[in-house]
C-alpha cells in the first residue's frame, strides 16, 4: 500500500491522480476533509483516514502490513497562525510518529518541507547556516528538519531507510482553490484580474520596488515528479533537498504573464504593504538546485509561462 498525507489537498490530490495515471489504486489517504474533498473526485484510492485516527493506527499497530512508500504532504500550511500548541502537533508531533513509523517499516519515505526555514536570508543552499525561520510554520518545519537529520542521518535506526524531505518553494497550480488565503500568488492573481479587472500588489519594502518582490514559482506537477522520483530510489538517500526551478520571478512579471493570457486585459495596482507581516514575510526566494541535481534529478522544470498557462486553463 501507497499512504498520501495531505491527499485531499494541493499537492496530495495532485500526487494520488499521478500514481492512478501510472496504475496505482492501492493507496492510503490520510486527510481532513473539508472543502478539500472536490480534490478527491475522480481519484482512485484503497482507504481513508484522518491524523487522528492514524496514529491511534500506528500506536496499536493496526497499520497495513504492507508499505511501499509514503508521501508526506499533510501540514498546517498557514504562515500567519500564531497557536504554537497547534503548529507544532499538526507539523511535528504527527510528523515524527510517521518517521519513526516509516523508519520501523523501512518503507520510503519522501516528505513535504518548506523553503520558509530559509526566511530572510539570501542564501539557500541547504546548509543550517542559511535557516532563519520568520513564523511559526517555519519554525515547525525547521524543528522536523532537524529530527530527520538526528535520526535518519546520526543513528543505525537509519541505516536503509529512504528518508528524503522537500524543500518546496512557491508550488502553484491546478487544484489549489481550496486553500483561500494560503493560495498561491499566481492563483490569487489570477482570481483578481478575473474578476475585477485588477491585479493587487505590495508596494515596495525591504529595498524592493512596487510589486518587485520575487519568488521562485514552481509547477505542481514537477514537484509530483521530484516525489515520485525519490520514492522510487534503491539507493536509501537520507537528505534534505530545495524543489524550485533555481529562477527568481517578481509578482510584476507574475500579473504581466496573466494578463497576457487574458488577451491583455487586466491592470495592475499598489497597494501599502502589512505591517502585521513585517519581519515573518520573504521578499525573495529562489533555490539553489546543486544538491537536488547532486542526487541524482535531473529532469528540467518548468517555465513560469508555460506553467501558467496550464494552470488557468483548470482554474477557469
Amino acid at each position: 500500500m501507497l499512504i498520501v498525507t495531505g491527499g485531499a489537498g494541493f499537492i496530495g490530490s495532485n500526487l494520488v491522480r499521478a500514481l492512478n495515471d501510472r496504475g496505482d489504486t492501492n493507496i492510503l489517504i490520510v486527510d481532513r476533509i473539508g472543502e478539500n474533498f472536490r480534490n478527491l473526485s475522480g481519484l482512485r484510492f484503497a482507504d481513508f483516514m484522518e491524523p487522528e485516527t492514524m496514529l491511534l493506527a500506528i500506536e496499536r499497530r493496526t497499520m497495513p502490513p504492507s508499505v511501499e512508500a509514503i508521501f508526506h504532504q499533510g501540514a498546517c500550511a498557514d504562515t500567519t497562525e500564531t497557536d504554537g500548541h497547534y503548529m507544532m502537533e499538526n507539523n511535528f508531533r504527527f510528523s515524527r510518529e510517521l518517521l519513526h513509523f516509516a523508519l520501523d517499516r523501512r518503507a520510503p519515505m519522501v516528505y513535504a518541507s518548506s523553503a520558509s526555514v530559509y526566511g530572510a536570508s539570501r542564501g539557500t543552499a541547504v546548509n543550517p547556516a542559511n535557516e532563519r525561520p520568520l513564523n511559526l510554520y517555519a519554525f515547525s518545519k525547521l524543528a522536523f528538519d532537524n529530527l530527520v537529520r538526528h535520526v535518519a542521518h546520526r543513528t543505525e535506526r537509519g541505516a536503509g531507510s529512504t528518508i528524503v524531505g522537500l524543500r518546496y518553494f512557491n508550488v502553484y497550480g491546478p487544484h489549489e482553490e481550496h486553500k483561500g488565503k494560503m493560495a498561491s500568488m499566481p492563483y490569487q492573481l489570477h482570481h483578481q484580474l478575473r474578476d475585477t479587472g485588477v491585479a493587487r500588489l505590495f508596494s515596495g519594502t525591504d529595498g524592493y520596488p512596487d510589486g518587485e518582490q520575487r519568488r521562485d514559482f514552481v509547477f505542481v506537477e514537477d514537484v509530483v515528479n521530484v516525489n515520485l522520483h525519490f520514492a522510487g530510489q534503491s539507493a536509501h538517500p537520507q537528505v534534505i533537498l530545495n524543489v524550485g526551478t533555481g529562477i527568481s520571478r517578481s509578482f510584476n512579471e507574475t500579473a504581466q504573464i496573466l494578463i497576457k493570457l487574458r488577451g491583455g486585459a487586466g491592470k495592475i495596482e499598489y497597494f501599502p504593504f502589512d505591517e502585521r507581516l513585517k519581519g515573518k514575510y520573504q521578499s525573495y526566494t529562489q533555490a539553489d538546485l546543486e544538491a537536488l541535481r547532486a542526487a541524482g534529478y535531473t529532469a528540467e522544470f518548468t517555465p513560469l509561462e508555460q506553467g501558467l498557462a496550464q494552470s488557468v486553463a483548470a482554474w477557469g
